[in-house]
């Protein structure tokens, strides 16, 4: 993100999700108050995952989304297969790390897939 006051709050989700886990309520606002950012950027996925995702949160009191797959990497295939159980504070920030560099192409192809997966979530349960 652009905006050097949405950087800010951005940084402290972060900080605020290390320090304490997901706190449903403050995480959710502090989104809430993010999303308009991404908006006046004219980023329609980073607002639209941002939305997702704090709906999700709302939702479920938790971060149930795995971080989208990378190509396996020799001698660790099978670590990241869908049995294996999702860390949702772990997922979360790497989602968030995304979402301070959406327009680098790697970041914004992995933005679009969490927003697939928190609609394909959403549609299951």
């Amino acid at each position: 993100m652009e905006n050097p006051k949405a950087q800010k709050l951005l940084n402290k989700i972060q900080r605020d999700l290390m320090r304490n886990g997901i706190i449903t309520n403050t995480i959710v606002d502090d989104l809430k108050e993010l999303r308009p950012y991404a908006v006046e950027e004219q980023n329609p996925l980073l607002a639209k995952v941002i939305r997702l995702t704090f709906e999700h949160i709302e939702e479920y009191q938790t971060f149930d989304i795995p971080i989208p797959e990378d190509e396996p990497v020799e001698g660790f295939e099978g670590e990241n297969e869908e049995t294996s159980a999702v860390d949702p504070q772990e997922s979360l920030d790497y989602l968030l790390s995304l979402m301070a560099e959406p327009k680098n192409k790697v970041n914004a192809l992995e933005l679009r897939e969490y927003s697939n997966n928190l609609i394909a979530y959403a549609e299951e349960n």
